[in-house]
């Protein structure tokens, strides 16, 4: 799966989602980044390493994984294949919108 087609899932789960009203960096390592600035309102979705809120780090797979159901990101922060760094307020609630 490639960074694109992972921030194209993000865009899709942000746009029926509730606002966060927060920062966010998703970190996928040597894949990439994806940014996401969702204290704007449609929230901004860029390839930038900006500060953010919360910092979620974790491998495209592990990811895609969330996405589409098959990885508890509960599980995956237990086992350590999910790193959060920040707020854990607002990775809870990317929990509830991320989740396949």
């Amino acid at each position: 799966m490639s960074l694109e087609s992972v921030t194209e899932k993000i865009k899709e789960k942000l746009a029926v989602a509730p606002q966060i009203n927060a920062t966010v960096k998703f970190d996928f390592g040597d894949a990439g980044i994806v940014f996401v600035d969702a204290t704007q309102s449609p929230a901004v979705i860029s390839h930038d390493d900006a500060e953010a809120v919360t910092t979620l780090a974790c491998s495209v797979d592990t990811f895609m994984g969330i996405l589409n159901g098959t990885q508890d990101p509960n599980i995956a922060f237990m086992m350590g294949k999910l790193k959060v760094r920040g707020s854990m307020g607002v990775a809870m609630k990317l929990n509830g919108i991320l989740e396949g």
